[in-house]
């Protein structure tokens, strides 16, 4: 299973929320390279990448930093937030992307987002799922839809997705575990790679979401608060 961790970003400095409210906002690291590097040195080999500003406001101050740590680290990087647009994901790719979350786009506009899934393939883009009561949230967690998560992710899976991330937003920077039944809810009779996200607090919790299939975690404040340790992640890479 691919050991994640994240970097979350809002004008420039790596921060933190809680079940995606931006008012919890907590600032940890001034740089996120130095922050990337720490993470490779510790045999780290992927990276999740949020440009919160963009995925609130569809507009990034923060467009350097995925060259930054793309060229100055070995980190496979999986990127989203704001990407709307073909400019916007060729842009994310030619600054050093190995992947790209598409969450918003995929929920408003499935004409584009099937293009992009055919032009790049189903190995470069991740469908972004998260969800609040089963409910599709967008636009930086901060709209609701109608849709239900099961629904939308088979729906997708049956258009040829076979990477998607799944956060529960009311877990997510809570450090209260996993959505474990969700997840085995969702993988339930499916091929997909699942990357889980929110509420991990600890190894267990890990084993949790590898245990329910999933192809990866996503770990995020349980590093940054020291519930996990840089040596336990390395022992699991």
């Amino acid at each position: 299973m691919r050991i994640i961790p994240a970097i979350d970003i809002i004008n420039g400095k790596c921060v933190r929320l809680t079940k995606g409210e931006y008012t919890s906002m907590k600032i940890y690291n001034e740089d996120p390279l130095e922050v990337a590097r720490m993470f490779e040195d510790n045999g780290i080999r992927y990276l999740h990448l949020v440009d919160l500003d963009a995925a609130k406001d569809n507009k990034s101050t923060n467009s350097k930093i995925i060259s930054k740590i793309a060229s100055l680290t070995s980190l496979k990087i999986d990127f989203g937030g704001g990407i709307k647009s073909d400019e916007d994901i060729i842009s994310v790719f030619d600054s050093g992307a190995t992947q790209v979350n598409i969450g918003t786009t995929a929920a408003t506009d499935q004409e584009l987002f099937l293009k992009w899934l055919s032009y790049f393939g189903p190995g470069k883009i991740i469908l972004g799922a998260d969800c609040k009561d089963r409910k599709i949230y967008i636009s930086g967690w901060l709209s609701k839809t109608d849709i239900d998560i099961c629904d939308y992710i088979h729906d997708y899976i049956l258009k040829g997705v076979s990477y998607s991330v799944c956060t529960d937003i009311s877990k997510d920077g809570t450090l209260s575990g996993p959505a474990v039944d969700l997840y085995k809810e969702i993988l339930h009779g499916t091929r997909l790679n699942l990357i889980a996200s929110g509420g991990i607090a600890s190894v267990r919790d890990i084993e949790d979401v590898h245990n329910a299939g999933c192809e990866g975690v996503i770990i995020g404040k349980a590093i940054y608060e020291g519930k996990i340790t840089m040596k336990e992640l390395s022992r699991l890479c």
